[in-house]
């Protein structure tokens, strides 16, 4: 990831409203199965693959001890420095960690990074404890590639079916799958679809990521409470037919 990218990203998890509202809808999720007895009461031992700029490992920090892995060097140290946090250098596909050594795995958004992603959920299978949690988002459909997804370095963008997919050798069962932000796929799939028609030299400026074209302010706040109550249909039951992400939740060895 280039340097201006993960410093634009640094600004963007803490203002740009889907970063603020996945991070409501996670931590929602994780403190609903909590209430649940789907995962234990109290502090948890928590391994974040893929934190980033680490604002993820920032918010689940509420729930436990986090074990924060970055794929990217020197993200690793622009992350540490800015946050604090203890953040290693690793991969998805090789977690240095023995088996059943944590109580929940996350992997937000970063499975479709990973070319060989059976062997990136099997890592996070290995690493989990049994009964315990993998938790991951990824996103959804391949009639929504765009540049976004070339200049974050993805391989592909998934249906609910193939996730389900990739889990469905390991012993154990999942708690949860549903597509999310639902409320805002009509908009994102016409941005994406005009975005792809223009020409190259016609395109955004800077990174390229649509995440550029919305800046802290009204829009931003409306566009974060569209997608934020999705998180309370869900922590209910609630499946949404389709969404420009997954949320994808399962439990190790039963």
């Amino acid at each position: 990831m280039q340097q201006e990218y993960y410093r634009e990203y640094y600004e963007l998890e803490r203002y740009h409203w889907w970063f603020t509202a996945r991070e409501a809808i996670i931590s929602g999720y994780i403190s609903s199965m909590q209430k649940k007895g789907q995962l234990p009461q109290g502090a948890l031992k928590i391994l974040n693959v893929g934190c980033g700029p680490g604002r993820s490992s920032e918010y689940l920090s509420k729930f436990g001890e986090v074990t924060s892995i970055e794929y990217d060097a020197e993200c690793c140290v622009f992350a540490s420095e800015l946050t604090g946090l203890n953040i290693q250098h690793g991969s998805i596909t090789e977690l240095q960690f023995p088996e059943n050594t944590f109580d929940l795995v996350c992997a937000f958004d970063v499975i479709e990074h990973v070319e060989d992603d059976q062997l990136a959920v099997s890592e996070l299978i290995r690493v989990a404890k049994n009964g315990a949690n993998v938790f991951i988002t990824i996103p959804t459909f391949m009639s929504l590639w765009s540049h976004h997804d070339v200049i974050n370095h993805h391989f592909r963008r998934y249906r609910k079916t193939q996730i389900q997919a990739l889990f469905a050798k390991f012993q154990g069962r999942q708690l949860f799958s549903s597509y999310f932000n639902f409320f805002l796929f009509p908009p994102i799939y016409a941005f994406r679809a005009i975005s792809n028609m223009l020409k190259s030299g016609e395109k955004r400026t800077g990174s390229g990521s649509d995440f550029e074209a919305f800046k802290p302010g009204l829009l931003n706040k409306i566009l974060f409470w569209v997608m934020r109550p999705e998180g309370w249909f869900m922590n209910v039951g609630l499946k949404f037919p389709f969404g420009v992400s997954i949320l994808h939740s399962w439990k190790k060895g039963e």
